[in-house]
């Protein structure tokens, strides 16, 4: 078998640094993003219920660990986010799903809603978190 002497002269498959991001784009990597971000707040929140139920010492430790400095509160707040955002992510797929919202315009105008409605919805929710 001969090496193929044609090899360096194919066409290379365009790579991020040529397409310019725009809100569609950045949106369908975000849902990714949020979806795994999703499952690891999920599992911050199965350990502190399961340091609930191992009782009362171990659940003011587990406590001051998940919620008693301040970067906890942001890597709270960015599950918090990463859920409003993933939600409203999949009911923009549903409208979508109707054939609803599919024209360029729409579709980018739906984008910019999820980022807008998500960081109300996190905010809001903190908020919301901190007085009760």
């Amino acid at each position: 078998m001969t090496a193929d002497v044609n090899r360096g002269n194919r066409p290379r498959s365009p790579h991020l640094s040529i397409y310019r991001p725009h809100i569609l784009m950045v949106s369908s990597i975000l849902i990714r993003i949020t979806g795994n971000g999703s499952t690891v707040g999920m599992l911050l929140v199965l350990w502190w219920m399961l340091a609930a139920a191992a009782g009362p010492e171990t659940y003011a430790a587990h406590s001051e660990w998940l919620f008693g400095w301040w970067l906890a509160y942001i890597v709270w707040f960015g599950v918090i986010w990463a859920l409003w955002y993933h939600m409203l992510g999949g009911i923009r797929h549903l409208i979508w799903d109707e054939a609803i919202g599919l024209e360029l315009e729409t579709a980018e105008k739906l984008g910019w809603t999820i980022v807008a409605g998500s960081v109300l919805g996190a905010v809001l929710t903190s908020v919301l978190l901190l007085i009760f």
